[in-house]
């Protein structure tokens, strides 16, 4: 009975349904890890596919396909039944390649689907003579059987053509062997082991404890190194999850020099890195430079050019207050990209993680259409909400200069992120400071733009800020609206003041929440068929407002006034739209950027792969397969010799389109080889005797 299981388990392990099983599950999951972008944050995941879906996918192993313990199970499997099927079939098909058939039988060859008879000139052993030259010119390996009736001569060509299954077969199992030893299966085993514990990256390396240190004996693994210009390191970062494993190296890595050209329009052409390796092992030194493609192997470990980042730039930051209330600079320092520091007032606390930096920004900067000065009423509320975040429609890609990222961290440790541009950004012939923030790193970034004046100073907007969301304010400038509406007549003071108060009311919503409390506030007050025309009336309102408020602010400044032309009208108009993003900027204070010192940093990759020569050999085996199984025909040729007849047989391993051309090829050779003996009709016409 075990033995019959036993016998039964090998037939299914070794059979083709259960590999081309295998190869099936391995094939969905290799789509599933193409469509699921692979090791990226779980917060990530977390945001796409909501609380339910996240840890299901997570127990499956879905955000790490490649990886995943059910993966690597299979390719072990694979390997196993490809293994058995070589063993499986290798004692027959070698005795098959052997093997001449020279005991077939006459009635077998005649029912072959090529077969063909005539009565040859010779006979005995010229004629075995004969077939076995006409055999061996025509490239065919031959043995002759003499049997009572008559000598069979058997030939094979194109065995080695089976050659290509166990090459096919092969290959696949080194390829297998190769991703398991080059995947994080020796490192899965060690955590699995308990030997290691992954940590999490948020730390300084000193800090990280041996278990989660690799050492240099760690037959595999792939890592990133990260070096300053003017700094070393001698390990790597190991991705698990969320967290990481250092590697620790042999050898200690210090950038000299770190090179980037650019084109034209801005967009990196070629990056490089001057490194100086010291072995740690005989404290030899020697110089390289290493560009994508061009990488560097030592002891075993090859260092490819993976990407770049700030090594560590001087940021030269301004604070602007968005309190109501206040004015002016907030505070001014410089900080290093990569520390964070405290940022102090007496209504906030918040902690600055300044997280990159970056010089060059290749940006879509194309522009559609104009929908701002177009859109009438509801919809140009709705236009106005999120201006910041509205994308253009035609591609224009320029560099829009320096840009850095950070996160300001509440006292309760919740952050939110920024991406602030240093320059500003021309859209529609109009200039702006752009700023973006999320919540969530998987967010994509939702920008605010903070229109500059004609002097190219960003002063003005904030000025018009506090003036209209500061509450002392509201009665004066809807007075200021009022009277340039309705004049200082007595007989208007109740229109007058009407409209004084349908301003400050306006004010006091567009202060809440902006454009969308001015929206909320007309849906619930206001008929649907007359909501257009009230939301183009506040609007205009709202813009109004806006003049006095900056005629006001100019005043109160002791500067000249102004006229009203149509530039510093659609100031105006992006003024509000920036005023009414600004109320969900997240936090009460805006960072710009004045000046950097760039400090750049390259990323390497370090890896150490085992199994890439087997990967490299397998799939030159593979290749030599599929050509051997496709391109070399097998072909067996058998002629029976008997008194008076030729019996010619053959057999292919494929039907192919030249095959009856072929048979009929040598069967036409072996009649010219043989002759041909003369019928008794030639013979009648050829003898005297017989013929009279």
């Amino acid at each position: 009975m075990q033995r019959g299981t036993s016998r039964a388990l090998f037939e299914l392990l070794s059979s083709m349904r259960f590999a081309i099983s295998l190869l099936t599950i391995l094939s969905i999951a290799s789509v599933i890890g193409t469509v699921i972008k692979q090791n990226e944050p779980f917060n990530a995941y977390l945001n796409q596919f909501g609380p339910f879906w996240f840890p299901v996918f997570d127990k499956l192993g879905l955000y790490s396909v490649y990886n995943a313990p059910w993966f690597l199970v299979i390719l072990a499997f694979l390997v196993l039944s490809t293994s058995l099927c070589i063993a499986r079939q290798s004692a027959p098909m070698l005795r098959e390649m052997r093997h001449f058939r020279e005991h077939a039988r006459e009635a077998s060859l005649r029912q072959f689907g090529h077969q063909a008879s005539f009565a040859p000139a010779l006979e005995g052993a010229a004629a075995v003579e004969r077939t076995q030259a006409y055999l061996a010119r025509a490239g065919f390996q031959f043995r002759a059987n003499p049997r009572s009736d008559g000598t069979l001569v058997a030939a094979k060509q194109g065995s080695a053509g089976r050659l290509g299954y166990f090459l096919a077969h092969g290959a696949i199992v080194l390829i297998c062997i190769g991703g398991l030893l080059d995947g994080d299966l020796p490192l899965r085993i060690q955590i699995w082991a308990g030997d290691k514990q992954p940590t999490t990256g948020n730390q300084l390396i000193a800090s990280i404890p041996d278990s989660a240190r690799m050492s240099e004996s760690n037959p595999s693994f792939r890592g990133n190194v990260f070096i300053p210009e003017g700094r070393s390191a001698n390990v790597a970062v190991l991705a698990v999850g969320d967290n990481i494993l250092l590697q620790e190296l042999p050898f200690t890595i210090s950038l000299k020099k770190f090179h980037i050209d650019h084109y034209e329009n801005g967009m990196p052409k070629r990056f490089a890195s001057d490194i100086l390796v010291t072995d740690d092992e005989t404290g030899e030194s020697f110089e390289h430079t290493i560009e994508v493609n061009k990488p560097l192997e030592h002891r075993g470990i090859t260092l490819y050019q993976s990407s770049f980042d700030d090594g560590g730039s001087i940021l030269e930051l301004v604070g602007h207050s968005l309190l109501v209330g206040e004015t002016g600079k907030l505070l001014e320092f410089k900080a290093e990209v990569g520390e964070a520091r405290q940022i102090e007032h007496p209504k906030f606390r918040y902690t600055l993680e300044l997280t990159n930096f970056r010089a060059f920004n290749i940006e879509d900067m194309g522009e559609g259409g104009n929908a701002t000065e177009t859109a009438r009423g509801m919809a140009k509320l709705q236009e106005h909400l999120g201006s910041g975040a509205k994308t253009p429609h035609e591609k224009d890609l320029r560099n829009i200069g320096p840009s850095y990222t950070f996160k300001l961290r509440d006292e309760a440790g919740q952050a939110r992120e920024f991406q602030n541009y240093m320059l500003p950004i021309v859209q529609g012939g109009r200039w702006f400071l752009y700023s973006g923030t999320r919540d969530a790193q998987s967010d994509p970034f939702r920008y605010i733009r903070l229109p500059l004046d004609e002097d190219g100073r960003i002063d003005t907007w904030f000025a018009l800020r506090q003036m209209m969301f500061d509450p002392e304010n509201r009665a004066e400038i809807a007075a200021r609206f009022a009277a340039r509406s309705f004049g200082l007549d007595d007989a208007r003071a109740p229109m007058r003041d009407a409209l004084a108060q349908t301003a400050a009311h306006t004010l006091t919503l567009f202060a809440d929440r902006g454009y969308e409390s001015v929206g909320r506030f007309l849906e619930s007050t206001v008929a649907a068929t007359e909501q257009e025309r009230a939301a183009d009336v506040f609007v205009k309102i709202l813009q109004g407002l806006a003049w006095e408020a900056w005629a006001l602010a100019r005043e109160r400044s002791g500067m000249m006034p102004l006229e009203l032309n149509q530039a510093r009208a659609q100031y105006l108009n992006d003024t509000l739209a920036a005023l009414s993003d600004s109320l969900f900027y997240g936090v009460p204070v805006f960072l710009q950027l004045m000046s950097y010192e760039e400090r750049q940093a390259t990323v390497l990759q370090a890896t150490r792969s085992p199994g890439q020569p087997l990967v490299y050999l397998g799939s030159l085996l593979l290749v030599l397969g599929v050509f051997a199984m496709l391109y070399i025909r097998e072909r067996r040729l058998f002629v029976l010799l008997k008194p008076n007849e030729a019996l010619v047989a053959m057999s292919s391993n494929r039907k192919a389109m030249d095959v009856d051309e072929t048979f009929q090829r040598h069967v036409d050779g072996l009649r010219a080889a043989l002759g041909t003996a003369p019928t008794d009709s030639t013979l009648a016409a050829t003898d005297p005797v017989r013929g009279s």
